[in-house]
């Protein structure tokens, strides 16, 4: 089974507010097995355009992926999300080459 991986790339808007998202989604990660692989850190653009900080979260599978997102656990800390940074994410299946 492949694993599910989030890649998210972020814009904090409101840097008081967000480490209340960071420590309310930490529920719903532990609950369906996330594990981050990047979370911030330096990085350099090479083309095209990007945010200020890119996240990757690995997950068990897919499934559990998309079901995180889903949860109730996660959709209350979305929404501490939403008030404190802009974002884009995309859920992806991993390849198992």
């Amino acid at each position: 089974m492949a694993k599910g991986y989030w890649i998210g790339q972020v814009t904090i808007t409101d840097a008081e507010r967000y480490p209340d998202y960071v420590a309310a989604n930490a529920e719903a990660f532990a609950k369906f097995g996330a594990r981050f692989v990047v979370r911030g850190g330096e990085c350099e653009l090479m083309e095209g355009s990007a945010r200020p900080r890119q996240v990757v979260i690995e997950f068990p599978s897919y499934e559990q992926a998309i079901a995180c997102y889903q949860s109730p656990e996660y959709q209350a800390a979305a929404t501490i999300r939403f008030d404190s940074a802009e974002s884009d994410l995309v859920i992806v299946e991993g390849w198992e080459g």
